[in-house]
């Protein structure tokens, strides 16, 4: 069925000449003849932002789940399979669906101009559409404004952390950049957002007035905090206790807070237990399979799909906390990413640095780039497996981290044929598609 899925890409990515075109009616035109999917799908939570969408769409999905809610999710990129995109009422796509889908859209796009991300959106419409449901959680591609997944109106819409990323799309300044992201904010629809840059927050909250969206400002209107083994999270209508989110990391409990200000406001029903059953593969994920047995028996593996300056940031606190032992980084990164922002945090940090790229990872830096962009620290690797052969023994950490296209690679290659290559059972094979 696998075959059925990659001539059909492989056609679409000739109909228009950028990869990238922030423009709706293209979409537009195609969901009319399709007969308006992305008009019949359950409430609707959009989610946008630069760094956090996909772990706070990852917790929507599970507090709304262990309420005994049925959800469609639409997240980008995959890591291994195509199909990870869309998850229908809880379920991972079936190939044939997805094959029937595509197919459907194909034909009535009629080899018309149409980006990939376009068809994809308009894929997870269509298929979102045919099944029941209760709740549908978006994640934008890119920006906002002009994303594919802007053509909806959602009951509540959310606006993760906004760092500098794709500036040679959304522009050179925080400013410019949550205009983008803030583009998602619709007449009179409830908007939530986390801890922001004063520049962005500005940004954000000008749009929302100028369209009367009611804003949920953490800090402001809602809050959330560790106490004891748990969380606390608290806004208007009283408190409610959490437990730790099962993703690791401080700015998670931005993003866990988020996604429960933003059901919250939507009137969504969710279960607090399903913040600690939150899955979402390569975000602080250790490593167990046949990759990791490459590292020195003692030392912990861990992979992260981190790659831009606000992400590089974000990891440095985590890696303050592993001060306890040495911290090796395992680094590979896209062309198009400020590789010397993203790394500057966290070279001060490190024991060592390995600049990495694996064979299959699309458009990446080369090692030589990647040293470079360190100022000479990193060593090359100069793939993940021959970095892990050559880290010193004894107990330490490893961290594999900047592309989210190098976590894909990383993932096949731990997956040891049994189980899940992400961890999460639904996950039936590692064949990778070649979609950007």
């Amino acid at each position: 069925m696998q075959g059925r899925i990659e001539p059909i890409i492989d056609r679409l990515h000739g109909l228009h000449p950028r990869l990238i075109d922030l423009s709706l009616e293209r979409l537009e035109r195609l969901l009319a003849r399709l007969g308006h999917p992305e008009r019949r799908l359950p409430p609707v939570l959009h989610v946008a932002g630069t760094n956090g969408k996909g772990s706070t769409c990852a917790f929507m999905r599970a507090l709304a789940e262990a309420a005994g809610s049925r959800v469609h999710v639409f997240t980008s990129p995959h890591l291994i399979r195509f199909n990870e995109r869309f998850r229908i009422a809880g379920e991972l796509v079936s190939d044939a669906a997805l094959a029937e889908a595509l197919e459907t859209i194909e034909r009535e796009n009629g080899g018309e101009a149409i980006t990939v991300f376009e068809v994809i959106t308009a894929a997870g419409f269509q298929l979102f559409a045919a099944t029941p449901a209760d709740l549908c959680v978006l994640e934008v591609g890119l920006g906002g404004r002009g994303d594919a997944t802007n053509v909806i109106t959602p009951q509540a819409c959310a606006i993760t952390s906004i760092s500098l990323d794709h500036r040679d799309l959304l522009g050179d300044t925080l400013a410019a950049i949550a205009a983008e992201k803030a583009g998602i904010i619709k007449p009179g629809v409830p908007v939530v957002t986390g801890a922001q840059d004063p520049a962005a927050l500005a940004v954000i909250a000008a749009a929302a007035e100028r369209v009367g969206a009611p804003l949920l400002q953490r800090f402001r209107d809602w809050d959330i905090e560790v106490r004891g083994s748990g969380l606390v999270y608290t806004d208007s209508t009283g408190s409610l206790d959490l437990p730790p989110p099962s993703l690791l990391g401080h700015h998670q409990l931005d993003n866990a807070g988020i996604a429960v200000a933003t059901l919250r406001v939507a009137g969504v029903a969710m279960a607090p237990a399903g913040l600690g059953r939150a899955e979402w593969p390569a975000r602080m994920q250790r490593l167990s399979g046949q990759l990791a047995a490459l590292a020195p028996s003692s030392a912990e593996v861990w992979l992260d799909g981190a790659h831009n300056e606000g992400a590089g940031r974000v990891l440095a606190e985590m890696l303050r906390d592993w001060q306890d032992r040495p911290i090796h980084l395992i680094v590979g990164m896209k062309r198009s990413k400020d590789a010397g922002a993203f790394l500057q945090p966290l070279l001060p940090l490190a024991t060592s640095v390995w600049a990495v790229q694996e064979p299959h990872q699309l458009d990446a830096l080369s090692v030589d780039q990647v040293i470079a962009a360190s100022g000479d620290v990193a060593k090359p690797g100069p793939t993940v497996a021959e970095a892990l052969r050559q880290i010193a023994p004894g107990e330490s950490r490893i961290l594999i981290c900047g592309s989210l296209y190098l976590a894909g690679e990383v993932l096949k290659a731990d997956w040891d044929g049994t189980g899940s290559p992400h961890g999460a059972a639904d996950y039936s094979a590692a064949r990778p598609h070649r979609v950007s």
